[in-house]
């Protein structure tokens, strides 16, 4: 009898769990439409997406903490074939005028025109856009790729590195335009670029963490 009342357990179990497993299947999230899959990528020109492009800057405030803002409305060209990933180039700029901070005054500070006909302390009241032209791309792994070239910022233009990744490929549900997308961070010193002041107090290193998407034309 005990083996019996074992076999029934058992024979319910496993009619319980066919029964629910149609369920837990349809229950699962759908396959999102940006993949990590170069396979997805199409050899050409590519615009970017100024809604969806991002580049955050983050610096220390006199040793007590870092603060940070963030450049929209990003726009410019990608030129890419997966078959040789070392010819992409890439040519994007980036509205500094637009600059975004959590604190209005802040932002009136970062704009703020020198005093007395100084030169102002950050950007200034009507700052030039900053443009980013790589110069080479280097593979450094399957998804991942320092992207060498030239940042003009404040009018001084200086070579930087950014160490990129791919982050996805698909068309977008919205446009239906092959998309593809890309995170990357680089270090540059303001100073190099003419903006010192507060230095050392306010940190000269500034990181730059970059998110875009780039759609195909």
């Amino acid at each position: 009898m005990t083996f019996n009342l074992k076999t029934k357990l058992a024979a319910a179990a496993l009619a319980s769990a066919a029964i629910a497993a149609p369920v837990l299947a349809q229950s699962e999230a759908p396959a999102l439409p940006g993949q990590v899959d170069v396979s997805r990528v199409a050899a050409g020109s590519y615009a970017a997406d100024p809604m969806h492009t991002l580049v955050g800057f983050r610096l220390n405030h006199f040793g007590f903490n870092d603060y940070f803002g963030i450049f929209g409305g990003v726009t410019g060209q990608l030129q890419i074939d997966p078959a040789d990933l070392s010819a992409a180039r890439v040519d994007v700029t980036i509205p500094v005028a637009d600059v975004t901070v959590a604190a209005s005054e802040l932002k009136d500070h970062l704009l703020r025109p020198g005093a007395d006909g100084a030169k102002p302390d950050f950007f200034g009241p009507a700052p030039s856009a900053a443009r980013f032209t790589s110069t080479g791309v280097t593979v450094t792994g399957d998804t991942m790729a320092n992207i060498t070239g030239n940042l003009t910022l404040n009018g001084v233009t200086r070579p930087v590195v950014i160490a990129a990744e791919f982050t996805g490929a698909g068309a977008n549900p919205m446009s239906q335009a092959e998309t593809i997308g890309f995170e990357g961070r680089a270090a540059i010193k303001r100073s190099d670029f003419g903006i010192d002041t507060f230095v050392p107090m306010v940190s000269d290193e500034v990181i730059l963490d970059i998110t875009a998407a780039f759609e195909k034309q």
